[in-house]
């Protein structure tokens, strides 16, 4: 290949990436695109398959409904003493009531499409009032003697359909529901008889192409079919319905070839009535489409190549120009760079790999050479080692140091990335650098905790005006820093030094200026001064300290917010009082407190543990407004626990007493806080202070254990006990007692059961 030339090279490069990834994707794609499509085919008609199935079954259950509705009214009751036909007919009054019935079920009739009669049997009469025959004697009707077979196996108090043939000849599936107590006092069965081509046109699928459909009952038996002749058969004699009915998924699709020909088989198992639904496909009609857009691909990718094969050849030629023409200058210019008879690329290759190496030995050096000596200088000096680079970039004899110091420098980091942080720092010491003036000397660098040192170099020049232009330097530098940060900053300035080895004395003393915010609070400018009476003793206002712990044993919180202001017009009324001795007075005010608590039995960690470490946010705090608003919030909080603690205690008693008496019932807690006196979010508080449980969490507690008890000691089902004990329906029920007991209701029942029988058996 290395003497092949170039243009050759391309031309195969390019006809290779075109037409064999072409060809590879057409055959792939069009594997896939059959695979696919019979996926999505099978899971669209397992869809409609669904769709028609709960379609069917919404409608039924709505006749259903109806019935039962029907059957709650008292429309029967009127004829319950009517046992014979001929007292029925005993006068106007008794066939006005037979009628009524009879209005009632052909109203019955017309509330869902396909119902082709329905009838009214009372218990012990030898009558029957159907909306087919209207009032006639049972001998003269259609035997009722099927209902015995639609009932066994009935389960519950509903009813139960079953598929059969009149007598007319006509298919149709029966709801048979006998009247109980639940619904009323008459005694009898009520039969709707819906057609089964009704449901059949609710099973039909609208998929194209012939189709064919079958829904059997859970022994098999075909209820509907599109070949009537089938119906009431046994659905395994069908090819390959057997293995569906054999399956232990409740839906799902298989293919199967029938001489010659593939089908697709959907089918899904009905969860509430037990019921096969089944749809026969064709999948050569189905697929039409998709062989055809197949064989389009293939005969589109030929064309494609053939045509890609001459642009091929003729993009070669014309790209290989520039880079035959750039070697041919490259061989004139470089002399030394003799490959023989090699092709372009290989020159290429050779030439740009002498200029790699070349490029990354400059680049070497450069990194050896490029070190910021300023930053590490100025590092240096402010730990008090002077270096070369420092005469350099201090030429001046006279020198200051400022500390740009941010303001709640904690809730700074909590609102911001280090990304963001690094970023701020490079713009923050560029400001503190280019807004001084001319003749002074300016250079930054980042001291560490919220922290920017600056060191000012001027000279004799600007000896007398260097304050003024300093401090509006400073002001704007303060300024900027606000508006960038997003948080004011305070500026301490030290005295002036004239010597080098000095300037990691006036970082100490700048350092020091800061702690004045305290009382002068944040956002200043402070310069420092030599203090005279700095070794006074500390100060600490020891009766303030005994009236708040008196003040707060009565709850008297005014008091104590005036103590507090007292002890801080005692602080800024001292001349000269150092910030330790500021931190001391409160931090030993907040040990006085929880100390006293304590030796009165009160647990602190119910109203401080959300605080965390009380001492660390105290020293964390710049001012003495922020210091005191803190100290009003804690004392506050101390109080207000007093106050509600006796409170709370009735409170809890009448809530947990409301909840184990009414748990069964539907409980709307907004409204059971309103009655009790409260408000809703207090209620649950009090409720998780006294439980350790979320208010849902303490209801649903108390219901899974009544629930326990009716498994092990009633003989109730688990819908029976799941209404019992207060739940809508059996899946919330079933939830939440997997969530609390580790598994189903019916695996604890027989569990426990199975343990207690063991003795017995031994």
């Amino acid at each position: 290949m290395k003497r092949i030339p170039m243009m050759l090279q391309l031309a195969l490069i390019l006809f290779c990436v075109m037409a064999i990834p072409m060809a590879i994707l057409t055959w792939y794609s069009g594997g896939q695109i059959l695979q696919n499509s019979e996926s999505a085919i099978a899971e669209s008609s397992l869809a409609g398959l669904n769709a028609n199935r709960k379609l069917n079954e919404n409608a039924l259950n709505n006749l259903a409904q109806d019935a039962v509705r029907l059957a709650a009214t008292n429309i029967f009751d009127r004829i319950r003493h009517f046992e014979t036909f001929d007292e029925l007919n005993g006068n106007y009054s008794n066939v006005n009531k037979a009628q009524a019935v009879l209005l009632e079920l052909l109203n019955l009739n017309h509330r869902v499409n396909g119902v082709y009669s329905s009838y009214f049997y009372l218990e012990g009469s030898d009558y029957v009032i159907s909306t087919d025959k209207g009032i006639t004697m049972l001998e003269r009707y259609e035997s009722i003697d099927w209902t015995e077979e639609a009932f066994v196996g009935r389960r519950g108090i509903s009813g139960v359909w079953y598929p059969r043939r009149l007598d007319s000849g006509v298919n149709v599936v029966s709801y048979v529901l006998p009247l109980n107590r639940l619904l009323t006092t008459t005694r009898g069965f009520l039969v709707v008889n819906i057609r089964e081509s009704q449901i059949g046109d609710y099973l039909r699928s609208s998929e194209p192409g012939k189709h064919d459909y079958l829904l059997m009952g859970p022994d098999g038996a075909i209820i509907s079919h599109n070949d009537k002749s089938l119906l009431l058969t046994d659905g395994r004699q069908q090819p390959h319905i057997g293995e569906i009915l054999e399956n232990s998924s409740k839906e799902g699709y298989t293919f199967h070839e029938t001489q010659g020909e593939r089908l697709i088989y959907t089918w899904s198992r009905s969860p509430q009535f037990g019921w096969w639904n089944v749809n026969i496909y064709s999948m050569d009609e189905l697929m039409t489409k998709t062989h055809s857009l197949q064989s389009n691909i293939i005969v589109l990718t030929v064309i494609i190549i053939v045509a890609g094969t001459v642009l091929t050849v003729f993009l070669a030629t014309w790209l290989s120009r520039p880079l035959r023409e750039l070697v041919r200058v490259v061989r004139a210019r470089s002399k030394n760079l003799v490959l023989g008879n090699k092709n372009e690329l290989v020159f290429l290759n050779a030439a740009f790999r002498r200029m790699q190496d070349e490029e990354e030995g400059l680049y070497k050096l450069l990194q050896e050479r490029e070190q910021d000596t300023r930053s590490l200088a100025i590092h240096n000096l402010l730990r008090g080692e002077v270096t070369k680079q420092v005469a350099e970039m201090f030429p001046n004899p006279y020198n200051v140091v400022a500390i740009v110091s941010i303001d709640q420098y904690r809730r700074y980091v909590s609102k911001t990335n280090p990304e963001t942080r690094n970023y701020h720092r490079y713009l923050l010491i560029g400001k503190c650098e280019s807004l001084f003036t001319d003749g002074i000397h300016a250079r930054s660098v980042y001291h560490g905790e919220g922290c920017f040192a600056i060191v000012i170099n001027y000279g004799p020049s600007e000896l007398e005006s260097h304050c003024e232009g300093i401090h509006r330097t400073l002001a704007m530098i303060r300024d900027a820093a606000a508006e960038l940060l997003g948080h004011s900053v305070t500026i301490g300035v030290s005295s002036q030094a004239t010597e080098s080895d000095m300037i990691a004395d006036r970082v100490a003393e700048a350092m020091e200026v800061i702690k004045h915010r305290m009382i002068e609070g944040s956002g200043g400018i402070t310069y420092w001064r030599q203090e005279a009476d700095q070794s006074k003793k500390y100060i600490y206002p020891i009766n303030s300290e005994r009236r708040i712990l008196n003040f707060l044993d009565i709850g008297d919180q005014g008091s104590i917010m005036k103590e507090l202001e007292l002890i801080r017009g005692e602080i800024q009324s001292v001349e000269y009082i150092s910030y330790d001795n500021i931190l001391f007075i409160y931090t030993q005010l907040v040990g006085v407190t929880i100390r006293h608590l304590r030796e009165n039995n009160i647990s602190t960690s119910l109203f401080f543990a959300r605080r965390g470490n009380i001492y660390s946010a105290i020293a964390s705090f710049d001012t003495l407004d922020e210091l005191e608003q803190y100290l009003h919030d804690f004392f506050g909080e101390i109080v207000q626990y007093f106050t509600r603690s006796a409170g709370e205690v009735n409170h809890g008693e009448r809530i947990i007493r409301y909840l184990e008496e009414n748990f069964s019932e539907e409980i709307v807690f907004e409204d059971m806080a309103k009655n009790i006196g409260i408000s809703y979010s207090y209620m649950r508080k009090i409720v998780y202070e006294l439980s350790g449980k979320s208010l849902i969490d303490y209801t649903n507690q108390l219901r899974i254990e009544k629930a326990k008890q009716l498994l092990l000691e009633s003989k109730l089902n688990i819908g029976q006990i799941a209404f019992e004990v207060g739940y809508g329906n059996v899946q919330s029920f079933n939830r939440f007692f997997r969530k609390y007991e580790g598994m189903p209701p019916s695996s604890y029942k027989a569990l426990k059961h199975g343990r207690t029988s063991e003795p017995e058996s031994m």
